[in-house]
């Protein structure tokens, strides 16, 4: 049984009961709000064919779009992948493609790619640290992009800038990547770009004292009443009773069609009986969190994903262990959800040793799961860090994940999804 209502009792699309390994990497603009998703692709030496053909398929029967939410989003493929059947992406005004700058000097190509261009799809450089005046090559590939990505890391603040500015003054539309620290992100905020990208987003922001408003310590209130006593279904309902926004959207989300209970939950204590007060636990503290509006959404989400994988990882554990695992996903943005250090809030909740311990040392089993979920968010679980049969299965976890992510995050907001 799931720790909370769950996408893997729901039907995949026939594309993605084979999943393709995948991620999705937000790129957000100046209000912290979605501007496109970056796609890449987990990929085997000599499975270029295989992986072209999945890529196409997907696209074509939409499971790719369902994704992103039907959101902006750029494939990142390698060149010799990049698809010749382009009316597939034609047909995706949405779906775009991320080049690299060696594609300039592939004559064939550049001709497809400006056909492309001039046909609408949208075209992004990722050009990292490359000087863009420097060949007739890179000019014309300039020509019909619509987009550039530059690299925070490789380019001095003064280089990022004075490029940013050019390539502002040209029309074209600048992303900056690799913004891995709050120091640079707030360096960019003074640039005219359109989006930010990086591991900024995951972690938190540095404060010498941290200060929680009265919202976030009224949520750790909460959290903390929930996890103490162990209170069963009635005094689970007696302590959000007075939260009728919360009550109201717990219900809400829960009775949903998507979960397709078989009989409507009419109170807190209905629906503890009917999924167990551990579950229901775990599912408060989701509601709470997807509460935060003044969040980043793309960072709740990732929340709601690592709750979901580490649950789902756990599975092979012993009885309980799937709900603990399920709270150290969910939790392991608390830190930069409430922008404090993570030592600092645990002394405000009552966890178990083993979840405290999983999110402040990665230590233990839990820490472990976490361990391979960070590896994956980074794009580092590799046919040589792992076999393809683990690569497959949290393949398959991740797209289940972000498919529940975005249906609860959408549920817990009001949001018609995707």
């Amino acid at each position: 049984m799931s720790a909370l209502p769950d996408a893997a009792n729901i039907p995949l699309p026939i594309a993605m009961t084979t999943p393709l390994p995948v991620l999705r990497v937000p790129m957000l603009d100046r209000e912290r709000q979605l501007f496109a998703y970056e796609i890449t692709f987990h990929r085997e030496p000599d499975d270029e064919q295989t992986l072209l053909q999945r890529v196409l398929s997907t696209l074509t029967d939409g499971a790719l779009t369902r994704l992103v939410r039907g959101n902006r989003a750029f494939l990142n493929l390698p060149t010799e992948l990049l698809p010749e059947d382009s009316d597939v992406l034609l047909h995706q005004p949405r779906i775009g493609l991320l080049l690299q700058p060696q594609v300039a000097d592939n004559t064939p190509l550049m001709k497809r790619l400006q056909l492309m261009s001039q046909r609408g799809c949208q075209l992004m450089l990722d050009a990292g640290d490359l000087e863009l005046d420097g060949s007739l090559a890179i000019e014309s590939l300039m020509q019909i992009v619509q987009f550039v990505r530059l690299d925070a890391t490789l380019l001095s603040p003064e280089v990022l800038r004075q490029r940013t500015e050019l390539l502002h003054a040209r029309g074209i539309w600048v992303v900056a990547d690799q913004v891995n620290d709050h120091a640079t992100y707030e360096r960019c905020l003074e640039l005219p770009l359109q989006a930010i990208q990086g591991r900024y987003l995951l972690i938190p922001q540095p404060v010498a004292v941290p200060v929680l408003t009265a919202s976030r310590l009224s949520m750790l209130r909460l959290m903390r009443a929930l996890q103490e006593n162990n209170p069963g279904p009635v005094e689970l309902g007696n302590i959000i009773r007075d939260d009728a926004v919360l009550s109201y959207k717990l219900l809400s989300c829960v009775n949903s069609a998507y979960f397709a209970l078989p009989r409507q939950l009419k109170s807190v204590q209905q629906a503890a009986i009917f999924f167990g007060v551990t579950r229901m636990r775990n599912w408060i503290d989701t509601m709470s969190l997807c509460s935060m509006d003044d969040r980043p959404p793309e960072l709740l989400r990732a929340a709601l994903i690592r709750a979901h994988m580490c649950e789902k990882l756990a599975s092979g554990m012993p009885h309980g262990h799937e709900e603990m695992a399920f709270t150290v996903g969910l939790f392991s943005l608390l830190d930069t959800l409430m922008c404090a250090p993570m030592e600092f809030l645990l002394t405000h909740l009552r966890l178990v040793p083993e979840i405290s311990d999983a999110l402040t040392r990665r230590a233990g089993p839990f820490g472990e799961l976490l361990d391979q979920i960070l590896a994956w968010e980074a794009g580092k679980m590799t046919s040589e860090h792992a076999q393809p049969q683990r690569i497959q299965r949290m393949a398959t976890i991740y797209l289940e994940a972000a498919q529940w992510a975005d249906q609860v995050y959408a549920s817990a907001n009001g949001q018609a999804e995707n």
